[in-house]
């Protein structure tokens, strides 16, 4: 399984960005799939994650009402869609493929994910 990430870039605080992963392997829509976030000097941390079909979502507090995780199946992708940002949201995002894929828990920490694509740098500042 390979997946890989981009859309990143340097936005405004308040704007928008749209993340992207792209899954190639296995059985896309069978995947729970994640979205992480590393800043300098910070431990890896959850933003959202999405199972399968899609029927259930997770978010961290830090991030509800302003980011929106979907997918779409049939292009094997992921989406982050990102508003209101902060500079407090910058750090390398990640995308990631949980180990176990049964039922509609979609895992919230990093260890239970075993894919994980290469980062997008999301910089936010004026």
């Amino acid at each position: 399984v390979q997946l890989q990430a981009f859309g990143g870039g340097l936005v405004q605080p308040g704007g928008s960005l749209r993340l992207s992963c792209v899954v190639s392997g296995g059985t896309f829509s069978l995947y729970h799939m994640g979205w992480f976030r590393q800043a300098p000097g910070n431990e890896r941390e959850f933003v959202a994650a999405i199972s399968g079909s899609g029927g259930s979502i997770n978010y961290a507090d830090s991030v509800k009402g302003r980011f929106t995780i979907s997918r779409d199946n049939a292009k094997n992708t992921v989406y982050l869609q990102m508003n209101s940002l902060k500079p407090e949201d910058t750090a390398v995002y990640y995308c990631a493929v949980a180990r176990s894929n049964t039922g509609t828990y979609v895992p919230l920490w990093a260890s239970e994910y075993g894919y994980w694509g290469q980062g997008t740098l999301v910089t936010v500042s004026s």
